[in-house]
């Protein structure tokens, strides 16, 4: 029996591989959608973190728990909301890639 590999080995060998959405369009619809996943995002990831202690400060600190992107999402700077908005998009994409349909009630 080999044996297993250490998780260092794994992250030295590790190639992300995302699926390729780049041939796949959203309908406006969707492309909406995405603001509200996006936000809903970042309120989950704001709950874990205070969950864990984490409170708002002007940096990142990890050693205080602090992070400045503890705030509404409304008051996040466009960047900070791009990177949600991204992980919304693609997780649409994906889903209409895999051939779901996604349809308002």
């Amino acid at each position: 029996m080999a044996k297993d590999r250490t998780k260092e080995e794994a992250a030295k060998a590790y190639k992300p591989a995302p699926a390729d959405l780049s041939d796949v369009t959203l309908p406006a619809s969707l492309t909406e959608l995405t603001e509200e996943i996006a936000e809903n995002t970042h309120e989950v990831w704001s709950a874990n973190r205070m969950a864990e202690g984490w409170t708002w400060g002007p940096v990142r600190d990890d050693a205080k728990l602090q992070h400045p992107n503890l705030l509404p999402y409304s008051e996040l700077a466009e960047a900070d909301k791009d990177y949600d908005r991204a992980t919304a998009m693609n997780a649409i994409k994906l889903i209409v890639k895999m051939g779901f349909k996604i349809d308002k009630r």
